[in-house]
């Protein structure tokens, strides 16, 4: 029987068969020898049987108490990050295959988790190798680019189709750049410089880069906000996945339009909002935003790889923080960063 393949279990159901076979034989000779008190005596020594019994299968009960507790540490060892905490198993029975299956699981764990880390190292190094090759020919470009502006003269068509080049190389560049961090951020391979930053200064960089934009385009980016948040985080990626919301929020907004970013606290959370009142976004597009490369078939004129936003949800989301959207056509578009409680703090 494979429930006796277990050496406790074999050891207790022996002891219950002794017990029983003892009562058996004490209760004849009572019936042989002392007739006139045979009942008595046969109730007092079934009393001990069963004290005997119960005594074994708490013993039992108890040793197979401390094995699963021993176990259950294991286990929580190997969650706690020991990968060589494995539970002993050297004996049979279905308790013990049991804890075979479980070390046989944590060791196809581990061995997914070490193909896993081998794939994101490879992985960093064809983008660092990639990265560094596709800068070359870019940077080479532009300086080409950048003379044939100067030799071109008075020549209004070769100034035109120049120009036109700039602002391609600008936007191939970008697009190689948004590749590169998303491919980074996916492999594992981007190390967070958390600090405790400033919100105000933050936001104050993120609006600085598109101030002159924004002024060109007769736009007005405004902020609103609690100057003394403090938030845990890494400035440049925070900084650069605000702007990228700015961003979007200028591309997709009128002359006059209105681009305002604001923060506050809760008691659990620290919130930034980049609201504008620009054309909104159309309903069918809204769950779809956040995935890379996607191109809504109501944009029209606005150029753009789709990886602006997928970008911001990763650096959130590395954060510890989720981001949401609201919008309305023609009226305009709210995200919202949501950072957990042990992300904030108030100074002063």
């Amino acid at each position: 029987m494979k429930l006796l393949a277990d050496r406790a279990a074999y050891v207790l159901f022996c002891k219950i068969l002794f017990f029983t076979v003892a009562f058996g034989m004490v209760s004849a000779g009572l019936l042989f020898f002392l007739p006139g008190k045979a009942a008595i005596c046969i109730v007092i020594s079934a009393l001990c049987m069963v004290l005997c019994i119960m005594a074994g299968c708490y013993q039992y009960l108890l040793e197979q108490s401390k094995r699963i507790e021993n176990a259950a540490a294991q286990v929580t060892d190997y969650i706690s990050g020991k990968k060589d905490a494995r539970i002993e198993c050297d004996e049979e029975g279905s308790l013990y295959l049991l804890f075979h299956r479980v070390n046989m699981l944590a060791s196809i764990l581990d061995a997914r988790a070490k193909r896993e880390e081998k794939a994101r190292e490879f992985l960093k190094n064809i983008i660092s190798d990639i990265s560094h090759q596709l800068k070359t020919p870019l940077a080479a470009l532009n300086i080409y680019n950048a003379i044939l502006q100067e030799e071109a003269g008075d020549s209004a068509t070769v100034q035109e189709f120049t120009e036109l080049s700039e602002q391609e190389l600008d936007r191939i560049n970008t697009l190689v750049q948004n590749l590169i961090k998303l491919a980074r951020l996916d492999a594992g391979a981007v190390v967070f410089d958390m600090a405790e930053e400033n919100v105000l200064e933050m936001m104050e960089e993120a609006k600085k880069k598109f101030s002159f934009r924004a002024m060109q385009e007769h736009k007005e980016i405004s902020l609103a906000g609690d100057s003394r948040v403090l938030l845990s985080c890494d400035r440049g990626w925070l900084v650069e996945a605000i702007g990228n919301l700015v961003k979007n929020a200028l591309d997709h907004t009128d002359a006059g339009g209105q681009v305002q970013i604001k923060w506050k606290h809760f008691s659990s959370i620290v919130q930034i909002v980049v609201e504008d009142n620009g054309a909104g976004i159309h309903p069918e597009d809204l769950h779809h935003i956040f995935k890379r490369f996607y191109r809504s078939r109501f944009s029209k004129d606005i150029q753009g790889a789709g990886l602006g936003l997928p970008l911001v949800k990763a650096v959130a989301e590395a954060h510890n923080g989720t981001i949401e959207v609201n919008s309305n056509l023609e009226k305009g578009t709210v995200f919202i960063i949501n950072f957990l409680i042990d992300s904030y703090k108030i100074v002063g």
